[in-house]
């Protein structure tokens, strides 16, 4: 759900790019079904598109404040994506003055690029592809300056975001460009693209151990105990006692780390140790961490679960 309009050649390199973002929630053949229908032009606009989505059962989350475009070292950077079940697809250009190079990629694996001195391009579906190219062709000529092509591809994002919802309103306007040798060019927005997938790469890295982190304190939360006996007083202090967790109970702390095993100690505190003795067994009632016997409540800093 993406639009973007670049120009390459001797005097630089213009990108603009729309800021929408749809997001589908429903059944995959539902989901499939207003997709295509944006696509192919059937859904003219943000009322018709949440009144079928209705129909469909399909739930939006529709922003319009992504950025599509940026700049490394002079050189812009334009990107349309497409997520999948299991991989996001993504297509990426890089221009400047005097050259341009397109990337595919799944993940952060490049599977195709391509390379060119100058042209204008244009991501997008078929719909606004075919509307960009149209609006280009009556609007556009090569002896405009630079600012006034931005000017120009912006108008043409705002009244193709009219005709379809797939594009949004709000736009941004990139201008790059150098004073390298044209034999130079190409060989910079290798360097620049390398770098930018390295970036990309170690990003997803990042996010997959954020993800495993995030995945493995929600199925150590699931465990923690609200009921039950979680073991005995061992050693009495005043009013800290030790107690020896029961074979199946182990301890974290707040941030998901291991403090003790089963049949390793821990410290509670009591607010008064009278009556208690060694061997009195700790328990969790109603969420509540006592002494059995008397029911003398107790406080610790730790988070007390069940083995997985």
């Amino acid at each position: 759900m993406s639009l973007i309009i670049a120009y390459v050649g001797k005097k630089g390199c213009v990108m603009a790019a729309d800021k929408r973002r749809i997001a589908y929630f429903g059944l995959k053949e539902q989901r499939e079904i207003l997709e295509q229908e944006i696509y192919s032009g059937e859904i003219h606009n943000d009322e018709e598109l949440y009144a079928r989505a209705e129909e469909l059962d399909v739930n939006l989350k529709v922003t319009d404040n992504a950025c599509k475009v940026k700049s490394i070292e002079n050189v812009a950077i334009g990107e349309v994506s497409s997520r999948g079940t299991m991989e996001t697809k993504r297509k990426r250009i890089y221009g400047t003055s005097n050259g341009f190079k397109i990337i595919e990629l799944s993940g952060s694996h490049v599977l195709n690029s391509k390379r060119g001195v100058s042209s204008i391009i244009v991501f997008g579906n078929k719909v606004t592809k075919s509307l960009a190219n149209k609006m280009i062709q009556e609007r556009w000529k090569p002896s405009f300056s630079l600012k006034y092509m931005g000017e120009i591809f912006g108008e043409i994002l705002k009244d193709i975001a009219e005709i379809t919802p797939s594009v949004g309103k709000d736009y941004d306007v990139i201008i790059e460009k150098n004073n390298l040798a044209k034999s130079q060019v190409q060989d910079y927005i290798d360097e620049v693209a390398e770098r930018d997938v390295k970036v990309l790469a170690k990003f997803r890295a990042q996010l997959r151990e954020q993800l495993m982190e995030q995945n493995e304190n929600i199925k150590l939360a699931s465990t923690i105990i609200e009921e039950g006996s979680v073991g005995e007083i061992v050693i009495i202090d005043d009013t800290l006692i030790e107690v020896k967790l029961n074979p199946d109970v182990r301890a974290f702390d707040v941030n998901w780390k291991v403090l003790a095993g089963p049949g390793e100690n821990v410290l509670m505190v009591v607010d008064d140790s009278e009556g208690l003795d060694k061997g009195d067994e700790i328990v969790i009632e109603d969420e509540v961490l006592c002494v059995k016997k008397n029911k003398a409540n107790l406080k610790c800093d730790i988070i007390l679960c069940h083995l997985e």
